[in-house]
């Protein structure tokens, strides 16, 4: 090969639609010879085109950074651009205040992968002017009243019938309420709680009745310790310490606190389970809020009368079912917290109910009993 530059005319390159426009090649600068000319063409291939035959794609691309779905013939050559003015300032303001509610709502959560603020549905729902309220429903009142049943049932039989029901109760307590919280998975305070419950339990069991209080006040004292030192070895930061520890005690002491029933006499638990039971039917019923809580406590009254009458408790019945019945409603309440999960109201929105009747159903039952 020669190392003279090419001294040929401009490169041909295959032309597929016939469509490359040949122009005469420039002559070469003043003062600059004709070979020196062809080696600056060798070395930048000449652009033989006009911009008005400018080759434009006509079919469909896509947008390397935003993924969109864009026409190429858009895209192909850039405007001509003006010269830059510099402009006088906007007067201010020129835009409106925003409004409290448009601020609210790009205010709450953190920011997504778009760029967005995201907005829960309870957020959403307090912004359109409804309630972020969902409750339970028919189907795990269904659950809640079985095993309120089972309670009233097993309860009169012997201590030890009782806790099987007692322990499930127990169990579902303790993972619905840190569910109820946002904190999930949270195995280690999960069984801290659980094993709280099958403490006391045990305590219960070896003392009898007659020593309950201490029997359920001890281990709950000990768990809320426990959960205190959990929480102390934590690396995480203070504020998330701290929520973790109130999570945790309040999981503990609802389900010590649950102990109750075992600690309770027996017909006062078979009133008060019963009384539960018929009180979170009553509540699941379509009806408007306020007529279904007065008709949850009637018909949780008059369970508690009609399981009265059958165990020997009597007119008492009365008295101890509605209150059980007025603290299963605070606790359906509880459960039905800013748009809870399905897992929520099938865990928390079955045990709170019985949970948060417990402590009544074991000191009004030994009050009037």
């Amino acid at each position: 090969m020669s190392d003279q530059p090419y001294q040929g005319g401009p490169y041909e390159g295959y032309d597929p639609y016939g469509q490359q426009q040949h122009q005469a090649a420039p002559q070469a600068w003043p003062g600059q010879s004709q070979a020196g000319y062809d080696q600056y063409a060798d070395a930048y291939p000449q652009q033989g085109y006009d911009q008005q035959y400018t080759q434009q794609w006509q079919g469909q691309t896509w947008e390397t950074q935003t993924h969109g779905h864009v026409q190429a013939a858009e895209t192909s050559y850039l405007p001509a651009q003006e010269p830059y003015a510099p402009q006088a300032p906007a007067p201010q303001p020129q835009q409106p205040e925003p409004t409290p509610e448009a601020e609210a709502a790009t205010a709450y959560g953190p920011a997504t992968l778009a760029g967005n603020s995201r907005v829960t549905d309870a957020q959403r729902a307090r912004l359109e002017g409804r309630s972020p309220i969902i409750e339970p429903g028919m189907q795990p009142a269904l659950l809640t009243a079985g095993l309120g049943l089972l309670l009233a049932v097993t309860a009169s039989i012997a201590s030890y019938a009782l806790v099987v029901p007692l322990v499930l109760l127990q169990a579902v307590t303790a993972a619905g309420w840190f569910r109820l919280n946002g904190m999930w998975p949270a195995r280690q305070g999960i069984a801290l709680a659980f094993l709280g419950g099958l403490t006391a339990d045990a305590a219960v069991l070896a003392a009898g009745r007659d020593h309950a209080p201490a029997a359920i006040l001890g281990p709950l004292g000990v768990w809320v310790l426990l959960s205190l030192v959990l929480q102390l070895r934590s690396h995480a930061s203070p504020d998330e310490r701290m929520y973790g520890l109130m999570a945790t005690v309040a999981s503990s002491s609802l389900t010590v606190l649950a102990t109750g029933f075992l600690g309770a006499q027996p017909h006062a638990v078979s009133v008060g389970a019963a009384a539960v039971a018929v009180a979170v039917l009553a509540r699941a019923l379509p009806l408007p809020t306020a007529a279904s809580v007065v008709v949850s406590l009637l018909a949780a009254s008059g369970a508690g009368i009609a399981v009265g009458g059958m165990t020997g408790f009597g007119t008492k019945g009365a008295a101890l079912g509605a209150a059980a019945a007025i603290c299963a409603l605070i606790g359906h309440r509880v459960a039905s917290y800013d748009y809870p999960s399905r897992f929520v109201h099938f865990t928390a929105g079955v045990a709170l109910p019985l949970s948060a009747a417990a402590p009544v159903v074991w000191v009004l039952g030994r009050a009037l009993g």
